[in-house]
């Protein structure tokens, strides 16, 4: 009989994890920028700053969907495909998803209502578009205030240097925030090709800066804020938000 009880209890907890998860939906956000600043060198979206969060959300029965600041196809860093990755390998391979990055939502156009969170993937791209997005900052703030969780990855938090609470408030203000560091953007030599250093622009906007080893997974959640700082912390970022959206349910 004792049996017969835990085994009924453990329908009854996969059944609701199930339903929960089915009536959550998430919002991936890249990047529309292709250029490197005044170089002749490509950018774009960092792939695995995408991928990893959305294998773990969809992978927890998440509904994901995707946006861009232009819509359409997304432009995606090369230099991200030299990984050996097989996350990003899958998303390409497959006919599914692959056309979710050739054919993006427009982000101007997309209803935060439908969201329960945002994650705003890196790639330096964003350094350009992101923080000069008044979408960014509309979807960002209206998904925040009606409760839901905010991402963000590597460069990703680019998108939250504007981002302001109904109280006029930058919404990192006063948060510990990770984002890409100083020493890695100089070790990847684009220090003076930048428009500006995360690290730097993130504590200027009043947050609590915090960072992990250079290049090793680092995420740091205050609240329903959530950031890694680097394409390393792209999992563990989709991992702590699920359990986020899990627990919030």
């Amino acid at each position: 009989m004792k049996t017969l009880i835990k085994l009924f209890a453990a329908f009854l907890i996969a059944t609701a994890s199930t339903v929960t998860s089915a009536e959550t939906r998430a919002l991936i956000v890249v990047t529309s920028h292709d250029k490197m600043g005044e170089t002749n060198k490509r950018t774009g979206l960092w792939l695995a700053e995408m991928t990893h969060p959305y294998y773990e959300l969809t992978e927890a029965g998440i509904k994901v969907e995707i946006a861009s600041i232009k819509g359409g196809a997304a432009p995606i860093d090369p230099n991200s495909l030299a990984d050996d990755d097989a996350i990003n390998k899958e998303f390409l391979a497959n006919p599914a998803t692959r056309t979710l990055l050739d054919n993006t939502l427009t982000l101007a156009d997309v209803d935060p209502a439908r969201y329960q969170a945002i994650v705003f993937a890196g790639g330096h791209g964003t350094v350009w578009d992101f923080s000069a997005s008044q979408a960014v900052n509309d979807i960002g703030f209206a998904v925040y205030q009606q409760g839901g969780f905010v991402a963000a990855v590597c460069h990703g938090p680019a998108a939250l240097l504007n981002i302001r609470d109904d109280n006029g408030r930058l919404i990192i203000e006063g948060k510990k925030v990770a984002g890409f560091s100083n020493k890695e953007e100089q070790a990847v030599g684009l220090t003076n090709v930048v428009p500006y250093l995360l690290q730097d622009e993130l504590a200027e906007g009043g947050a609590e800066y915090l960072e992990g080893g250079m290049f090793e997974s680092f995420v740091v959640q205050d609240g329903r804020l959530i950031t890694g700082q680097n394409p390393q912390s792209a999992l563990e970022l989709g991992k702590t938000l699920v359990d986020s959206l899990i627990n919030n349910s």
